[in-house]
């Protein structure tokens, strides 16, 4: 039987922050699917299809080093409903401090009520990542600020890109 995780975010944009998540969660499982979910309210900065393509760019060493299938899928109700059709048992989530912490129990509280065959495993952020925030980096990006130590070059280059489409 294949063991089947899912990690569940907007991406947007994938930061080291997630690729530390990503890593150390395909190490434990056979097939990893992430799931970019789509949140009515948000107005993302980058696409469906842009998050697909630098998620799929960002973890195929992942998948090499680890022997794990990577899939990437999009998602818009509840994350226990995505996990459920991705087939996974294991709910993946990335802890940076103590408020992740508190919302990620109250989460997982209410994803085990829902899914009972779903567990949840907290993946504590390594602490050159801990700080990382989509939101933060967006913002510094959109205000041209270095955005080097929290994401990749590729995704680096697209925010830019992002950044200077803005200004004309």
């Amino acid at each position: 039987m294949k063991r089947i995780g899912f990690y569940s975010g907007s991406f947007d944009p994938i930061t080291n922050g997630h690729t530390d998540v990503l890593r150390r969660s395909a190490a434990l499982v056979d097939r990893l699917v992430i799931g970019i979910g789509n949140h009515p309210g948000k107005t993302p900065l980058f696409s469906t299809e842009e998050k697909t393509a630098l998620i799929q760019s960002e973890t195929k060493t992942i998948a090499a080093r680890y022997a794990t299938e990577i899939k990437v899928v999009t998602f818009a109700g509840l994350v226990v409903d995505a996990a459920r059709a991705a087939g996974a048992t294991t709910i993946f989530r990335g802890l940076r401090d103590g408020t992740d912490l508190d919302y990620e129990m109250q989460m997982s509280g209410m994803n085990g009520a829902m899914a009972p065959d779903i567990d949840t495993v907290f993946l504590p952020a390594s602490p050159e990542v801990r700080h990382i925030t989509a939101t933060l980096v967006r913002q510094i990006a959109m205000m041209e600020g270095p955005v080097t130590s929290f994401v990749s070059p590729a995704v680096e280059a697209a925010l830019k890109a992002k950044a200077a489409a803005r200004k004309v």
